[in-house]
């Protein structure tokens, strides 16, 4: 891609529906950090799309599944896409039980254990980043950075607090 391809295949805003359902303030906080972090720095383009960007991205839930509606920075519908989320349950599962294990050992694990367990942690995360990627291959181009990204929102958005 050529620097103003770059420029504009991004997401310059992320907004979570109504239909998310709001949490905690830690959990609302957590959220607003991964959304943050997404449009700080990401690669995102719709398959197919010459209009070019960069883009906003509504988020909803919708009969057990993430609706991803893209649309233009002055608004202007560009897309929808709605993928099941079936195949995050056990990723997301157990990247939150391997967190759990992560916070309790910073408190009583030696630096060796600590360590382990978040190379586990940061394994299940490639493979939750992964997994997006492969589930939004053909409709939205990402690179792998911004799949980190998205799986850490999608996360969060599970989290319950």
């Amino acid at each position: 891609m050529s620097g103003a391809d770059c420029k504009s295949a991004r997401l310059i805003e992320v907004e979570l529906d109504e239909s998310i359902g709001r949490s905690t303030p830690d959990v609302e906080h957590e959220r607003a950090v991964a959304i943050f972090d997404l449009i700080e720095e990401n690669s995102f383009r719709p398959v197919g799309d010459n209009g070019g960007g960069p883009y906003r991205l509504k988020l909803s839930i919708s009969e057990k599944r993430l609706v991803f509606s893209v649309s233009r920075e002055d608004g202007a519908a560009v897309v929808t896409h709605i993928l099941s989320l079936t195949p995050f349950r056990r990723i997301v599962k157990d990247y939150y039980l391997i967190c759990e294990s992560y916070y309790a050992a910073i408190r009583s694990s030696t630096p060796s254990q600590i360590e382990a367990i978040d190379m586990g942690r940061r394994g299940l995360h490639n493979e939750g980043s992964q997994t997006l990627m492969e589930r939004l291959a053909g409709k939205i181009e990402i690179d792998f950075d911004t799949a980190r990204r998205l799986f850490t929102l999608l996360c969060v958005l599970h989290w319950r607090g």
